[in-house]
């Protein structure tokens, strides 16, 4: 990327908002920045519609690409995450609907044993046998998240996973706060009667996002851009 200088350190402390206003102002390796701090969470967001990894990242590359091609109309009263996921789910919708499958089923061959109790041991204290149990109920868990609907798992994911507050996950979705406690205490109630589950450590992180992963969005969305 010849003429283009690189990310400073210093750049990494700017807020979304200025970020934004500099991209538009010619400094588009910033939006690299932009890409980063929000992979993990449009990645989650993307995952509560589609499945297939390879579909997930097509899908996150054209909500980057369709964002930072209407950066002029962000607001700066709201968060650009905000803004963003919201692209993000009406891309997923988009090709949902041109599968002929706005409404993904749940595959009935995944269930989980009614009323087992997942203990998920210290993440302070690691060991070979700990590891792998933190593996199996990571699985679990996502296997029990990935068994609502999308409607109820967008929301759940985005509030529980990614700690978002009402009125955010309300931004992002399109619907009023009061159907999001709806939609979040459905969700609850249904994983409840799936598996009782206790979480003995919340630092478990489903649906991680991140490393190789992370780097490959980043390097193929600014290849683009630059």
């Amino acid at each position: 990327m010849d003429g283009v200088r690189s990310i400073h350190k210093s750049d990494c402390q700017l807020s979304d908002s200025d970020i934004v206003k500099r991209v538009i102002s010619g400094e588009s390796e910033l939006y690299e920045l932009l890409i980063r701090r929000n992979n993990q969470k449009l990645y989650r967001v993307i995952r509560s519609y589609l499945k297939e990894l390879s579909e997930i990242q097509d899908i996150m590359q054209n909500t980057y690409l369709k964002a930072f091609e209407k950066l002029f109309q962000f607001k700066h009263e709201a968060t650009f995450s905000t803004w963003l996921i919201r692209i993000g789910i009406n891309e997923a919708l988009v090709r949902l609907k041109d599968k002929g499958k706005i409404h993904q089923l749940n595959d009935p061959s995944k269930t989980i044993e009614s009323n087992a109790i997942i203990e998920i041991p210290d993440k302070d204290q690691p060991n070979p046998e700990k590891d792998f149990i933190r593996r199996e109920m990571k699985q679990i868990l996502e296997e029990l998240i990935d068994s609502l609907e999308p409607k109820y798992k967008t929301v759940y994911m985005l509030k529980e996973v990614e700690g978002m507050s009402i009125k955010e996950v309300s931004d992002c979705v399109g619907i009023s706060q009061s159907n999001v406690k709806v939609r979040l205490h459905r969700a609850k109630n249904t994983l409840k009667e799936k598996s009782q589950v206790l979480i003995l450590n919340k630092e478990i992180d489903v649906f991680e996002f991140g490393d190789s992963k992370c780097d490959n969005i980043a390097e193929r969305i600014m290849s683009v851009i630059n």
